[in-house]
């Protein structure tokens, strides 16, 4: 008889894996351990541990137990649980977990310190440095607090004045202040505020939907909410998911302002050592709150207390490639987990949500005025039937008008198109081609900046040629639609003395530069910008009184069963921007489709009605949230194999009463990076457990060695 360790490793390996534990080894489950694999040595974590034989064959044993902190048991089991619900392996999510441990240290410092020593001839100077040497510093530091150059202090370092010893910076963050007072909230505010914080106080797990228009002030009523998390408990800790990297940089100044302390901040643009400090103090508890993206739900919190998902409805929860996985529903399920309070926040809630909140699974709490004398902007819409641009331009004369009076003013307009590069489409007008990117039917959008054609799918680029590839005429290439860069170019001709700007994923690269840009924008130092989805949400420009939708029914185009939804709730975000402080705001919709549901609705601010239309289509078909949805992905690089093997994957699907199996069907992109796709989509009742129906599927076939399959629960793209 022998201690076996299950070990989870991170790779997409459909178990975990027994290992003896060696004796004298101690080991628990979320212990990071040393395990051979073929002939390496992988990190893995214990999940389990049994008393038993290994089999026929005698098995390896672990190698080490790792010097680092252990996935506390609440995120050991959301791993396996999130592994369970999207049908996938779990080290995938495993891989996710371990994203900060795996990352490399911060290295040290070297700092300097007084010795005590006197130097042999005093200056002024020299005093300066030894009087502001009151703990370890820098020597650019030091220099600098002295007010002297860093030759003074290396001459007191050298006559052994000051000593020096190499620091590596721990993980631990500074805790929050509880004393501090919040901001002043109207009645409104207050209720729902007060809701929160008994939900929070009376422990154990609870879901509330904060409902509130654009400018309501719902990020200081879940702070409070925070502070009652973490005033209940001086072990308990807070997570803010936000859907945007551009966002997480205003609501961590909300949040350090609130509790005078800067939380752990959490996204891809967080370097790897400052990423692994934040993955240290949230394993010790010495991070308390958490500001991040999606995979922060990954994070081995001690005691995690509260979940906040703002911008709850927002499509960038959901992650479409790797593990595939929805945010939001993970971070329920994380909250069931853990024993905590969840809060979604939203002016546009998601059908799901809202849906949860009606039938009184979630607390639903109302903000329905903006903060202050702030009011919701006038809504309009431009018939670009009635009233088109002129001929080569893509705004509307009466939106020209607006923006020359908001000009006039001195107050700012926002142009909002949600497609980036200059235009999505080349075509040649001698031959017709279209251009793609090579083995893919993803088209190449035109970038003016870089004078390069992109694949935002596949990430190819390539010079914008001189002739047609295919035809090869000279000078026939054109562009066809406008994406933000011209848009850009038309607002600059038409306003040459205005200053203009773009923000979207192409000209802003990182935190640190959609900070800058967002801020010149709340100081006023921007007349016009133009944007992408990436500044629809979450700000708050006081000087901001027009917006200016420039393709209103972008959206609605493609047949995606959430178009209506997705397209009200981004424009809604978007004209939310206008108006929301003490100066009046209007918001513009060009449209060729003025009387579609979705445009009446934003033009009336009628959102109950539009969610009630949808909710009946939605209940009628079955479809989400009255149904469950999932598909299935095939991509190969061989068509015929790949329709074979589809074919046979038909055949074999489980015949429920409650599920229907649509498929196989080419996918809209049908190829990419060089591999044939197939799509099935399946539909279900409420009442079936669809990750164990598509798990039970998957089982009965076995892809060939060129085939992959991919499953995806609860789609939100269908390409």
């Amino acid at each position: 008889m022998s201690r076996i360790a299950s070990v989870l490793i991170p790779m997409p390996l459909p178990e975990a894996f027994d290992y003896e534990a060696p004796e004298g080894m101690a080991l628990a489950p979320g212990d990071q351990v040393a395990v051979p694999l073929g002939p390496r040595l992988m990190r893995g974590v214990v999940a389990a541990i049994r008393d038993g034989h290994g089999g026929n064959r005698p098995l390896k044993q672990v190698a080490e137990r790792l010097d680092e902190p252990p996935l506390p048991p609440g995120a050991l089991e959301f791993v396996q649980w999130a592994a369970r619900y999207s049908v996938d392996a779990p080290g995938q999510p495993l891989a996710i977990a371990l994203r900060g441990a795996r990352a490399p240290k911060p290295k040290p410092v070297r700092m300097l310190e007084a010795t005590g020593r006197a130097p042999g001839r005093t200056t002024p100077a020299r005093t300066k440095v030894l009087e502001a040497a009151t703990g370890p510093m820098t020597a650019a530091d030091l220099a600098r607090a002295a007010g002297v150059s860093a030759g003074v202090v290396k001459g007191l370092l050298d006559e052994g004045c000051l000593a020096e010893r190499l620091v590596t910076e721990d993980a631990a963050f500074d805790p929050p202040d509880l004393a501090r007072k919040g901001s002043e909230l109207n009645a409104s505010q207050a209720a729902s505020a007060g809701a929160l914080a008994d939900m929070v106080r009376a422990g154990g797990f609870s879901v509330a939907l904060l409902d509130g228009v654009t400018g309501s002030g719902k990020t200081e009523v879940y702070l409070e909410a925070a502070a009652a998390a973490l005033a209940a408990d001086p072990e308990a800790q807070v997570l803010i998911l936000l859907p945007e990297i551009a966002l997480t940089q205003a609501v961590i100044a909300r949040v350090t302002h609130r509790f005078g302390a800067r939380p752990g901040e959490w996204h891809s643009d967080v370097a790897p050592p400052a990423r692994r400090r934040v993955w240290e103090a949230v394993a010790s508890g010495t991070c308390r709150i958490v500001v991040g993206a999606r995979s922060a739900l990954f994070l081995p919190f001690r005691k995690l207390r509260l979940i906040v998902v703002d911008e709850e409805h927002d499509s960038s929860f959901k992650q479409e490639d790797g593990f595939i996985y929805q945010g939001r529903d993970l971070a329920v399920a994380r909250g069931k987990i853990e024993g905590a309070a969840v809060v979604l926040a939203s002016a546009t809630p998601s059908l799901e949500t809202l849906r949860n909140a009606e039938a009184g699974r979630y607390r639903w709490l109302r903000l329905s005025a903006r903060h202050g004398t702030a009011r919701l902007p006038d809504i309009e819409l431009i018939d670009l039937k009635a009233t088109p641009p002129e001929h080569g331009r893509w705004l509307s004369p009466p939106l020209v008008a607006a923006m020359a009076e908001t000009y006039g003013r001195g107050e700012q307009t926002l142009l909002f198109l949600n497609r980036r590069g200059y235009a999505p489409l080349v075509l040649c007008r001698a031959c017709g081609e279209r251009m793609t990117a090579p083995d893919t039917d993803s088209w190449l959008v035109e970038h003016r900046y870089s004078g390069r054609l992109v694949c935002h799918l596949t990430g190819f680029s390539m010079p914008k040629p001189s002739a047609c590839p295919h035809c090869g005429a000279k000078d026939s290439l054109v562009s066809i639609g406008p994406g933000v860069e011209r848009v850009e170019e038309e607002a600059r001709q038409l306003f040459p003395q205005a200053r203009i700007a773009v923000f979207s994923s192409d000209t802003v690269f990182d935190a640190r530069e959609a900070r800058r840009l967002v801020e010149a924008m709340a100081a006023g130092d921007i007349d016009i910008l133009v944007a992408t989805q990436a500044a629809a949400k979450g700000h708050n420009f006081p000087k901001l009184t027009l917006v200016g939708v420039v393709d209103a029914d972008l959206g609605l185009r493609g047949g995606d069963l959430r178009a209506a939804e997705r397209t009200y709730q981004l424009l809604a975000q978007a004209t939310g921007r206008a108006g929301r402080k003490d100066r009046p705001g209007r918001a513009l919709l060009q449209t060729y489709a003025p009387e579609h549901p979705v445009m009446q609705a934003l033009k009336a601010q009628d959102r109950d009605a539009f969610v009630e239309a949808e909710m009946a289509e939605r209940e009628a078909a079955g479809l989400p949230p009255f149904g469950r949805l999932a598909a299935v992905i095939a991509s190969g690089p061989d068509a015929a194999q790949l329709d074979a093997f589809t074919q046979a994957m038909a055949q074999a699907a489980p015949n429920t009463p409650g599920v229907e199996v649509y498929g196989p069907a080419d996918a809209p992109l049908g190829l990419v990076r060089g591999r044939r796709r197939k799509r099935f989509l399946v539909r279900a009742d409420r009442g079936v457990d669809l990750s164990a129906y598509m798990a039970a599927w998957r089982a009965r076939v076995r892809p060939p060695g060129q085939i992959r399959v991919a499953i995806d629960i609860d789609p939100y793209s269908f390409l």
